[in-house]
């Protein structure tokens, strides 16, 4: 046997002695959200208002798929191994918009696109998705809407929510489970003074 074979046969067993001491790798865990099912059929008539939700502006930290932590009062970071399913901006647009489709209360509810037209345009921020330690356990939620009127060119009503959701344990499911609580609260919240907003201002009667 040459001696380069030699040596590429003990090359091959260092690195398969490396490998089976390192095991097999963590894996990778992803988390949705649950949005809670349409409650039954009502007989109201929705309202002649076609809703358009624009896609939510957020830090960077809620552009990547990785679950965010706070540490401290101005410290983040993020979960290697535990990640969310899409990114949480675009998850909780997601959810906004089913939550509005819910409701029954709309003629239509789309994503912003060029080939859909709508009588308003509903802006969202994510502010704060993440569980943090100060001093008990939270999930963190914060969100802000606004609703713009494209006719008046102006902004008609806004409104913010910010929660902290208690988390019975340090485990990165409960704190999901938590953040999914929080998440529902905070739509259906807004949602219901979205509603509000239209009841005391309902859109002109069609000619």
């Amino acid at each position: 046997m040459s001696r380069r074979r030699v040596q590429f046969i003990v090359i091959l067993s260092v690195v398969a002695s490396f490998v089976a001491a390192c095991g097999a790798p963590r894996p990778v865990k992803y988390y949705v959200l649950d949005v809670p099912p349409a409650p039954a059929a009502t007989s109201a008539t929705p309202l002649p208002i076609s809703l358009l939700v624009g896609r939510f502006t957020a830090s960077h930290l809620y552009r990547d798929d990785r679950l965010v932590y706070g540490s401290g009062q101005v410290q983040l970071g993020t979960y290697e191994y535990d990640r969310w399913a899409q990114a949480p901006a675009d998850m909780i647009q997601d959810a906004l918009i089913t939550t509005l489709r819910n409701t029954g209360q709309y003629a239509a509810v789309s994503r912003v696109s060029a080939s859909v037209r709508g009588n308003y345009v509903l802006r969202g921020h994510l502010l704060q998705l993440y569980g943090v330690d100060q001093p008990a356990l939270v999930a963190r939620f914060s969100l802000h809407l606004e609703l713009y009127d494209p006719a008046g060119r102006a902004i008609v009503w806004s409104e913010t929510y910010t929660h902290d959701e208690p988390v019975p344990d340090k485990s990165v499911p409960s704190i999901v489970l938590a953040m999914d609580k929080n998440v529902n609260a905070g739509l259906q919240q807004l949602t219901a003074s979205l509603s509000q907003y239209f009841a005391s201002h309902p859109p002109p009667a069609a000619k």
